[in-house]
This record gives structure tokens, sequence and C-alpha cells, in this order.
């Protein structure tokens, strides 16, 4: 076996990578410094990482001249670059959008004669359209609303909370399939759903609260009879949509012996911290069930803009905790933004991988961007995690089997370097994980 070791560091901020190829020997009885992968202990099957194209992405995006546009979504999404192959997108505005917008808001239109993809097409698709050429093939997207039309809400706005009106559940679920429908009769692979972007959330932007019942009621007695009758029980439904820690209770609450087979999965952001331990509880409880992470970034409001290390290591730190307890697809937020993280029609700044000065005309690649390149490059679509053990917790481990290699990603976020022996099917190979890095191996089987 032969390994190649790709290390990513960042000195005074600038990107250092580093290959080598080191062989493997054959294993002497070491007992200690090692890593060990297990290939033949299998767990979840890897579909793919992506991220959001929001109305603020598109339109960051329309700022940039045509090499800027080609460079970031060909690093997103061509099989040289990131590898992407999943999209999250709204349906209606978001935070993230330069306004409030909806397809359709006259209370009057039952039958959604006025219903319009105007704004969509306006920043959206072009956007969307150069990231399927990029890839070469359809992507898989993922919808998510952020709040029902402002007519069909108790406070009658899109922002602050509110919950959807009683009388309105059934035109809310028409409404969602009119714009899945949309999409497809456009040709996009609309495959996946989420019944609200982070349900338990007042905010100040647009938002609806559900309890686990009235989520649970909306999917059995109007969501699923809509797909249904609009021939798309094909969709894959995600609960939750919100952050890990009270995923499990809403799981429990809602999967039942009538609802397991409308619901795919659980989908869950990071916002409130690791968590790991509810993943696997959710895995252990529902093992059919797929986890998907739908959003992550780095709010300005409770992390620093210019710790870019740091924020940059915890969404390694996350992916790997996500990874190792059952995660079978992740999904980053904004794609791109702009220099101060925006724009947002309620000034609610983000980190993203790519950034954007408006004013320079300059495209900026973060370091979250070199972080997260070391796991979506090298863990291909149909990867099988397979099982590790570590010798110290300064490093953070997890492995998959492609087709035909090995790879595990190893995150160091000490300032020392630290020694490990990467022990597999009898063999070990002796690597030096530099400090404060990120590295991914490569083995070729």
């Amino acid at each position: 076996m032969k390994l190649t070791y790709i290390t990513t560091t960042y000195k005074d901020n600038k990107k250092e990578r580093v290959e080598q190829n080191i062989a493997f020997l054959r294993d002497d009885e070491r007992e200690n410094e090692l890593i060990n992968l297990y290939p033949n202990v299998e767990y979840q099957i890897m579909e793919g990482f992506g991220g959001a194209i929001t109305d603020s992405a598109g339109y960051v995006y329309s700022l940039m001249d045509e090499e800027q546009k080609t460079e970031m979504i060909r690093q997103y999404f061509g099989k040289d670059g990131m590898k992407y192959r999943l999209v999250r997108i709204p349906i209606d505005s978001c935070d993230f959008s330069l306004e409030h917008y909806e397809a359709d808001g006259n209370e009057a239109d039952e039958e959604f004669v006025d219903f319009s993809f105007k704004r969509v097409e306006k920043y959206i698709i072009p956007m969307l359209d150069a990231a399927e050429a990029a890839y070469g093939d359809k992507l898989d997207i993922m919808l998510s609303p952020w709040s029902p039309p402002a007519y069909m809400k108790t406070n009658g706005e899109r922002n602050n909370g509110g919950k959807l009106k009683a009388e309105y559940r059934k035109r809310w679920a028409a409404y969602i399939c009119r714009y899945i429908e949309e999409y497809r009769n456009r040709g996009y692979h609309v495959t996946k759903l989420t019944l609200q972007n982070e349900p338990k959330a007042i905010q100040t932007w647009d938002s609806c609260v559900y309890t686990p019942q009235e989520q649970k009621e909306f999917l059995r007695d109007y969501m699923w009879p809509a797909l249904k009758e609009h021939h798309l029980d094909d969709i894959e439904i995600y609960l939750w949509d919100h952050n890990k820690e009270r995923a499990l209770e809403w799981a429990e609450a809602i999967i039942d012996e009538e609802t397991d087979k409308m619901i795919a999965g659980v989908a869950f952001h990071w916002y409130s911290g690791d968590h790991f331990e509810v993943l696997r509880m959710i895995k252990e409880r529902f093992p059919d069930k797929k986890l998907l992470l739908s959003e992550a970034c780095m709010e300005y409001s409770k992390f620093e803009a210019d710790d870019y290390l740091n924020n940059a290591q915890k969404y390694a730190h996350d992916m790997i905790g996500n990874l190792n307890e059952g995660m079978g697809a992740f999904l980053d937020w904004n794609l791109i933004l702009n220099e101060v993280g925006g724009p947002n029609h309620v000034g609610n700044y983000c980190d993203a991988p790519y950034l954007f000065d408006t004013s320079d005309k300059l495209l900026m690649e973060t370091n979250i961007l070199g972080h997260l390149w070391h796991f979506t490059h090298f863990i291909e679509q149909g990867a099988v995690r397979i099982g590790v053990s570590r010798y110290t917790d300064k490093l953070e481990v997890t492995a998959f089997k492609n087709k035909e290699s090995i790879v595990f990603v190893i995150l160091n976020r000490t300032e020392e370097e630290i020694p490990a022996y990467i022990r597999m099917n009898g063999e070990c190979a002796e690597v030096r994980v530099q400090p404060l890095s990120i590295s991914t191996g490569v083995i070729q089987v």
C-alpha cells in the first residue's frame, strides 16, 4: 500500500499545502502512537456535500466578472475542486435576501394564478445554471421554507415568528408543491424538502414557529397528502432543520408507525454547539433515518470575523464529529457573500467560504474553504464510513472507503507537531501531523 498525505496550514493567513508520498511498512507490533483504520467496520453511506444558493449569494455572484464567476463555481462544483453535488434553496425570501419576496402573496389567488418565479430567476437561477454546467449533470436540490406568505400567518408578517393559521395548512402545502413543480418543470432535480427552517426560533427575519405536534399534523394531514396528490411523493422529507440539541426529541415526537414512511431523515444545524451524542442516539433509535446537516456558518454576532483559522477549525471539528456519529450529507450555508458577510435584509451578517469585496472587486477564499476541501474533494458520493481508533484526543479523525481508495482526515488544533502511525491491514505508515493543520490521507487499495 502507498499513502498520499496532503496537509494544509495557514501562516500569516496564507494557505500552504504540502503533499507527501509515504510508504507503508509491515506492522512491527507497535502499540503506541497508532491511528487504526478498520475497512471492514462499516457505517453510513455518504450522499455528498454542497451549499446554499440564496438570493444574497446570487446577487453577489451577479456582481463578479466572468473570470471570477468561473473560478468560484469550478472550485465548488468542478470535478477537480470541491465536488459539490447538493444545493439548498429557500422557498421565497429568508434573512439572506435583499428584501422580502413571495412567489404569490395574493390571498385571493387560491389557484396560484399569479404565482411568479421572477425573483428566483433574477439571482438564484443564473447561479444554479452555472453550478450545474460546472458539475456536468443535474444537482440534487433541497428546498426549505422560512415563512409562509404573510397572509397565511397568525401575526400577518413574514418576520418575528408567528404560526401558520389552521385554515391555511392545506393551501400552504399546495404552495410548497407548486414551488417544487416550478423547479421540476424547468428541468431541475428537487429531491429533498424540509418542512420549516428553524421551527423553534422567533427571528427578526422570515420565520414561522411550530411545536413538534403541529409539525407532525402538518406533515401527516396536509403535506404528505399534497405531495401524493401532485405525484411528488418521491421527495425526501427531513424533519426539524434546526440545532442539534433538540433533534432527538422532535424525531421521537413525530416519527411513529403512521408517519415513518413519510420521513427520510432529520436535518440539523450547528449553532448551539457540538451535541454529537444526539446524532448517535437518533441513529440508535431510528437506524433507517438519514442525518443531514442543512446549514452551518460563522455568525458574526457570535464569532469574530477576523478569527480566520479558529473559525475554519470549528468547521472541521464539527464536520468530523457529525460524520463520526452518522451524518450522510452536508449542506453549507451561503456559497458566497460580500465583504461584510451580506447582504442581509436585517443585518444578520455571517462568514462564507468565499467573500467578494464589492469595492475592490476581489474574490477572496477564506480558511473555511481550505478546510472543507479536505473532506469534499476526497470523500466520494457513495463512500462508506469505516471504523477508526486514535491514541490521543489531540487529533480528530474520520475515515471513509471509496470504490478504489481509503481516505482519512486528521485535524490538529494544537500548536505542537504530533506523531502518528497509520495502521491498516497489518501495515503501518508514519506521519507527522503538523501544528494547527488539517490533513487528508489517501490509501490506494
